[in-house]
């Protein structure tokens, strides 16, 4: 397949769509914070890009009908809330928006055999027929099944926020093209991994890069035509939510390379959201986005695909 976009140009998806609705806290929040310090410190070869919100029709793909009226309206409110967050007017156009960014991200890697992103978080915790952890709609499995639907062989997620992604898990479950990498530092949200999935809950700080690339040594490039990565700083050791200690920064940039060093080796495409983060009292925002810039500079550091 042959690279049809700008060279060397990386597109990272984003609209003030993601943020205009919806509580005041990180995940609803956070992709202003870093499109803000893209447009004054900017990574060479980026180049945001406005995404066109998922579509109701798309949403049935992953997600009950029910569940779906229930974000839109608000109604019933038990539903409407169960990804946690208090119901607002703006949420469903602000969810719907983040969501369109991962299916574009997808779809445009897969179109150049190159590295797109979307500046999209909680989603793999969001389940068939509801919401959970803060994760309303799960737009790694609508990618991936968008992504069967147009013909790649196969799926693989990456997965490496903080918790696992039981929310996929649920949907993806009986896709037999879709596996899972879930290498988490809290057991929130486990689950029985399907076949061909795999999921590592890590309790020491050494084990972690070492698991990784151990599960990547072990994926067969020839099943795969796009990796969608779910890129979270949870893990990070200043994160009250799921940080691990000994994860510093600098741990968390060389994951970052080894995940898309090894997407470039095995020539597949690859897809990258922000995921988990927050912010506390030592972790404030300017080092949450900086660790989400590691991501982005590391795409943006893989190699352009052949012509």
């Amino acid at each position: 397949m042959s690279r049809e976009g700008k060279a060397g140009v990386v597109p990272v998806y984003y609209s003030p769509a993601y943020v205009a609705g919806g509580p005041e806290f990180d995940t609803m929040r956070k992709a202003e914070w870093v499109a803000t310090s893209l447009g004054t410190r900017p990574i060479a070869g980026v180049e945001l890009r406005e995404p066109h919100p998922a579509s109701v029709q798309a949403l049935a793909l992953i997600h009950d009908q029910a569940y779906i009226d229930a974000v839109r309206t608000g109604e019933p409110a038990g539903l409407a809330e169960s990804s946690n967050f208090s119901w607002d007017p703006g949420i469903f156009g602000a969810v719907t928006a983040s969501t369109g960014g991962v299916l574009e991200a997808a779809r445009e890697a897969w179109r150049t055999n190159g590295v797109a992103g979307s500046l999209s978080s909680g989603l793999h915790h969001a389940r068939r027929a509801s919401g959970q952890g803060y994760c309303t709609f799960n737009g790694l499995a609508l990618a991936a099944l968008d992504g069967l639907a147009q013909g790649m062989r196969g799926v693989q997620i990456i997965d490496l926020d903080a918790h696992c992604g039981g929310g996929t898990a649920d949907i993806l479950r009986k896709t037999w093209r879709v596996a899972a990498l879930d290498i988490a530092t809290s057991a929130y949200d486990q689950y029985d991994a399907p076949a061909g999935w795999t999921l590592d809950v890590i309790e020491g700080a050494d084990d972690y890069l070492p698991t990784l690339r151990r599960r990547l040594d072990a994926l067969n490039p020839e099943d795969i035509h796009l990796v969608i990565y779910n890129a979270g700083m949870d893990s990070f050791e200043k994160c009250s939510t799921g940080g691990l200690r000994g994860i510093t920064a600098e741990v968390l940039a060389e994951r970052e390379r080894v995940v898309f060093d090894w997407c470039h080796e095995a020539e597949v495409a690859v897809a990258f959201v922000l995921a988990g983060g927050y912010v506390n009292s030592r972790f404030p925002k300017e080092e949450l986005v900086n660790l989400h810039r590691l991501t982005i500079a590391a795409a943006a550091n893989r190699p352009a695909a052949a012509a």
